[in-house]
């Protein structure tokens, strides 16, 4: 009898969490909307506080806490737990970037060994497993 497989562990990019959140799936590759159906979903607690800035300077209406509510109840999104001194300390590895936000992110789901879906070509060039 063979292994059952356990779903991936999928981290969320900030403006696919918005997507989703405005109902937008159909902005979202095909590849990326299957491993949304199959995945684990997470948030890196770095996209929250990213989300929480956008809407502070009015790119996004909904509040953060809004937006994170909405797809726990919708989704099952869960935010990872990872000590914030260990992505950090990740983070500081990561020199491709000088995006505060996307240096975290990366870090984490890095840490975490799960994908992260992300449109950013910046992103997926340096992070094997983001995936668009």
């Amino acid at each position: 009898m063979g292994r059952v497989q356990q779903p991936e562990i999928v981290y969320l990019d900030t403006h696919i969490l918005m997507w989703l959140y405005d109902g937008l799936v159909e902005k979202i590759s095909p590849l990326a909307q299957e491993y949304l159906i199959t995945g684990h979903l997470h948030l890196s607690p770095m996209a929250e506080l990213e989300l929480q800035y956008l809407h502070e300077i009015g790119r996004v209406k909904p509040t953060a806490q809004k937006v994170v509510h909405a797809l726990q109840i919708d989704l099952g999104l869960k935010r990872g737990d990872l000590s914030f001194g260990d992505v950090v300390r990740h983070a500081l590895k990561l020199e491709w970037t000088r995006d505060p936000f996307d240096r975290l992110i990366v870090a984490e789901a890095s840490l975490a060994n799960a994908r992260l879906i992300t449109r950013d070509e910046t992103i997926r060039m340096h992070y094997q497993l983001a995936t668009w």
